[in-house]
């Protein structure tokens, strides 16, 4: 992987990184990151695309989840 597509990847999972007030948004936001990650990582490890997106998907929303600030 270059160093253009490693830094693009680092911006955007950085820019997306804690978006959404409620549980559910962080939930979903989360989700969708740890997907997204996680099908990256599992396309290069050789794990898998889909079982990859699924378990960073699992725990990218379960994570958001539970960090969701106090108000």
């Amino acid at each position: 992987m270059s160093a253009l597509k490693l830094t693009v990847m680092a911006i955007i999972l950085v820019g997306a990184t804690a978006c959404g007030d409620t549980w559910g948004q962080r939930a979903v936001t989360g989700g969708a990151i740890g997907a997204g990650s996680g099908a990256v990582v599992g396309g290069v490890t050789g794990m898998g695309v889909l079982p990859g997106a699924l378990v960073g998907g699992a725990v990218g929303a379960g994570v958001g989840a539970a960090t969701t600030p106090a108000r």
